[in-house]
């Protein structure tokens, strides 16, 4: 690993285990928690479990602004998952390869910013693959698809046969090939914590940290400066940190294998789809840590980036988040 913002692991007395997923909110900074108390909630959320914590004088205050944060995570998980034929990305998914599906404005933003990422990243990210994620199943499979049908969707470029046209306050979305299906799973969660922080900020709030899986923001920081810490986990050992970062007003995203995936003949096929192979992407490369000033944009970037050289990856993360930072783990 490789990157002077990522600190030495903390000590076991310094270990505070306040978040979920791939991330570890160490600490609130100690000037923050003199002055406020921190409250806390935990709900499932697009898939896996989400965590808010916000610092703030009046508890009720907190409570009401974390409603509102979950409303806004709820309200994009039912719109833009592929897993309902009724959202947004359910509807395109059935209809878009024989008539144009109108969407909402948001689902558009999201759909043409993961389109982008896969312009700038040369096809490295694929919203369009939801074909070869689903034939993988990593979550319920424990042997690799048959051969044919992987290697039937390698290689297509299928994000360049989704075509996006505005329409009054929304869009219309076509498909220009059978094989495609829009899953946004690499990019929608960042999309819905910056959704979060904005109702967190609408309400108030100035500091707070909202973690989706390996997606998280940190919000605010002390009144002198002090950053929250937050932990990324050891990949070999998820009782385990890594090391840890300082952040204030930052998004932070990680990519692993180590989480979604299941082992066959001793190779381990995991939920990161490499569109060259439409199969696992293979890498000793085990997890990869994205900061930027937004969620949307590092989310994409840590799926896009994952695998590739530390130095790739900041060339391919800064061609959208110019201030990107990169962390690979082996």
């Amino acid at each position: 690993m490789s990157a002077d913002f990522f600190r030495r692991p903390p000590t076991r007395r310094e270990f505070l285990t306040i978040g979920t997923g791939m991330f570890v909110a160490l600490s609130m900074p100690l000037a923050l928690r003199r002055r406020m108390p921190l409250v806390r909630r935990s709900f499932p959320v697009m898939g896996t479990l989400a965590n808010i914590q916000v610092a703030h004088a009046d508890t009720r205050v907190a409570e009401n602004a974390i409603d509102a944060a979950i409303a806004e995570l709820q309200w994009v998980d039912r719109t833009m998952t592929h897993l309902q034929p009724t959202s947004d990305i359910g509807r395109v998914n059935l209809g878009a390869g024989r008539d144009g599906v109108v969407v909402s404005a948001e689902t558009a933003l999201v759909i043409e910013a993961a389109l982008h990422w896969s312009l700038v990243s040369n096809g490295t990210f694929d919203p369009a693959l939801c074909s070869a994620t689903d034939l993988w199943d990593v979550l319920n499979r424990h042997e690799p698809p048959p051969e044919p049908a992987v290697k039937r969707l390698a290689s297509r470029g299928l994000w360049r046969k989704v075509d996006v046209t505005r329409r009054g306050k929304g869009a219309v979305v076509r498909f220009h090939d059978r094989d495609v299906r829009l899953d946004l799973g690499g990019i929608a969660k960042g999309y819905g914590i910056d959704r979060s922080i904005s109702a967190l900020r609408a309400k108030g709030i100035a500091h707070a940290i909202v973690t989706v899986g390996g997606d998280l923001y940190a919000l605010g920081h002390a009144p002198d400066g002090a950053p929250w810490k937050v932990g990324i986990r050891d990949p070999h050992n998820l009782d385990r940190l890594a090391g840890e970062l300082d952040v204030a007003d930052r998004a932070v995203t990680t990519s692993g294998d180590y989480e979604r995936f299941f082992t066959w003949h001793g190779t381990r096929y995991h939920h990161l789809i490499d569109p060259v192979t439409a199969a696992p992407r293979r890498t000793p490369v085990h997890s990869v840590t994205v900061t930027g000033d937004n969620c949307l944009n590092a989310d994409a970037a840590g799926t896009a980036v994952f695998g590739m050289s530390t130095d790739e990856a900041r060339r391919v993360a800064r061609r959208v988040l110019v201030d990107a930072e990169i962390v690979r783990l082996t």
